[in-house]
């Protein structure tokens, strides 16, 4: 499966690495395999030949959509309730949430080439650098951080005994099960971008228009199914950048706001990069 990730730069030496969104990808489609009770998911791993490996991540996607179908309860709860109340302790948690962390969880396991789109005036091994960079930076973040979480297990758990929500034991199931899909993405995301020799630039000229420099890429592309990643410099991003102009806070809303609806990225995480030392 191919990824389209997204390049450029939003205030100084602050990049954005976001992934387009596709409502088409094939995980979409492999999440509904996920086992939605018990009984299905001890008969998925007493029934497959599977390896320890692959038996904990399907456990991993059992608790994952338990979790996500609990806090779509929350998010339906009635205005002013507990459940409501706890649904907005949530989403300000959340807001502290790196964005670099979500664009490494979205690199799954299931992504064999990597198609990053940058603006044409930067030069490719920049950008190549800077992915690397992340992926190698994640690598250990994420891997402190999920040993962190894991020894906070069994203390948050003890709230239990009160006769509330255990918000603080569910926050850190969370962040465990985050750090861990970004170190995966991490190690993934590493594993694509470092060998060089492997990796294709492209240079288009001449081109305007998402439309067109899309088919462009496709075509120039689709012989390249063995090649992990591929560099394509984009003309219509930079002039997405220069035309909406920057304010003392690096790239001004307006163009970020652009950049997301054409390229099918998620507004919220790009800002934060903007935000972000």
């Amino acid at each position: 499966m191919r990824a389209r990730l997204v390049v450029f730069p939003v205030k100084g030496r602050n990049w954005c690495f976001s992934r387009s969104v596709d409502p088409l990808s094939p995980e979409t489609a492999s999440s509904c395999n996920t086992p939605t009770t018990l009984k299905q998911l001890w008969h998925k791993l007493t029934s497959s030949e599977k390896h320890n490996s692959n038996n904990v991540e399907l456990v991993v996607d059992f608790v994952s959509h338990k979790m996500n179908n609990a806090w779509i309860g929350l998010e339906k709860a009635p205005q002013g309730s507990m459940k409501n109340k706890i649904h907005g302790l949530g989403l300000k948690l959340l807001s502290g949430v790196k964005p670099s962390e979500m664009f490494l969880k979205s690199i799954s396991k299931d992504v064999s080439q990597v198609e990053v789109t940058y603006p044409s005036s930067l030069n490719a091994r920049l950008v190549r650098r800077r992915l690397r960079h992340i992926a190698m930076r994640g690598t250990i973040l994420h891997n402190k951080y999920l040993y962190g979480s894991v020894s906070l297990l069994p203390l948050t758990f003890v709230f239990s005994v009160l006769p509330l929500p255990n918000v603080p034991f569910f926050w850190i199931l969370y962040r465990t099960y985050s750090h861990w899909r970004a170190l995966q993405g991490s190690e993934k995301l590493l594993q694509l971008v470092s060998n060089d020799s492997h990796t294709q630039n492209f240079g288009f000229s001449n081109v305007k228009g998402s439309e067109a420099e899309h088919n462009n890429s496709e075509c120039e592309t689709s012989n390249l199914q063995g090649v992990p990643s591929i560099l394509v410099p984009s003309g219509e991003l930079e002039e997405l950048i220069h035309s909406g102009g920057k304010t003392d806070d690096g790239l001004s809303k307006c163009a970020i706001l652009n950049i997301c609806t054409i390229y099918k990225l998620n507004p919220i995480d790009v800002l934060k990069y903007r935000n972000s030392m």
